[in-house]
């Protein structure tokens, strides 16, 4: 049932994507309703194969490359709703909902059954940690996609495009101010999924930190954020280099997640060893 669910939500994703689109080249508003439906429902179907998966299992589903990938795309849409529900912004949702579809389908590559939990993994440090680092990346997943709309925007402009698709697009300080905001979210919840999982290492295996390599690129994502933050409140960094620098550290983020989940799983989960 809950993989049933999970194929549900990928056509709504898929739809939202195609609605929030659609409305952006010719402000239909029936392609609107339908992108911020068809987003809605993908969340709830998501959240319910989130859900069964994890009574089934009998602990929260985000373990597996499977359950890690479906689990940190829900939670990306659910960040975005939130902040949808106060800004509407359409334009940021038509590329949250491609990159929630992608990353969905993705983890269509390593479904596989429920499987019992192992016992350096039982602990009560592993939610705490995956939620405080998952919410993290969430948050700055999104701030990752309205540095790209930002950009676009900021290209439109300088290219004198005015009109059209342009004038659908919301403000450079607008898309600014919320890039800001969720980096001052999203890098203290990466933090706390750093300290989180260092506590855990040391409770389950006895020492803080290995110095494998998620644990190198999680510090180095860290570390290219943690500039960032400064470069905006002491230097006054803002629009195309905040946005870049923005990118650049999400795709860092991603790629620890790649390489420590399913390339070099080592102890956080990913072979269940």
């Amino acid at each position: 049932m809950d993989l049933l669910l999970l194929k549900i939500a990928l056509v709504a994703y898929l739809a939202a994507a195609v609605g929030l689109s659609l409305h952006l080249l010719s402000l239909m508003p029936a392609a609107r309703r339908l992108g911020t439906l068809g987003l809605a429902a993908a969340f709830a179907a998501h959240g319910a194969s989130i859900f069964l998966r994890s009574v089934a299992a009998g602990y929260p589903a985000f373990t597996t490359e499977y359950e890690a990938l479906s689990f940190f795309a829900w939670l990306t849409v659910g960040v975005y709703l939130g902040v949808q529900a106060r800004y509407h912004l359409p334009a940021v949702g038509a590329v949250v909902a491609p990159l929630a579809f992608t990353v969905t389908l993705a983890s269509f590559a390593f479904y596989a059954g429920v499987r019992e939990l192992p016992p350096n993994l039982r602990s009560a440090w592993l939610p705490v940690h995956v939620t405080a680092a998952f919410l993290g990346n969430a948050i700055l997943a999104l701030a990752f996609c309205v540095s790209l709309v930002y950009l676009f925007r900021e290209r439109q402009l300088k290219e004198k495009r005015i009109g059209g698709l342009s004038s659908r697009l919301p403000s450079l300080e607008a898309l600014d101010t919320l890039n800001y905001r969720a980096l001052a979210w999203g890098f203290p919840l990466l933090t706390l999924g750093i300290v989180t999982g260092a506590l855990f290492a040391k409770h389950t295996w006895g020492r803080f930190w290995s110095w494998d390599e998620r644990e190198i690129f999680s510090l180095v994502t860290w570390g290219v954020y943690a500039g960032l933050l400064e470069a905006r409140m002491v230097a006054g960094w803002r629009g195309r280099r905040a946005a870049t620098v923005t990118i650049v550290g999400f795709t860092l983020l991603f790629a620890s997640f790649v390489f420590g989940q399913m390339i070099f799983p080592g102890k956080h989960g990913g072979s269940f060893d």
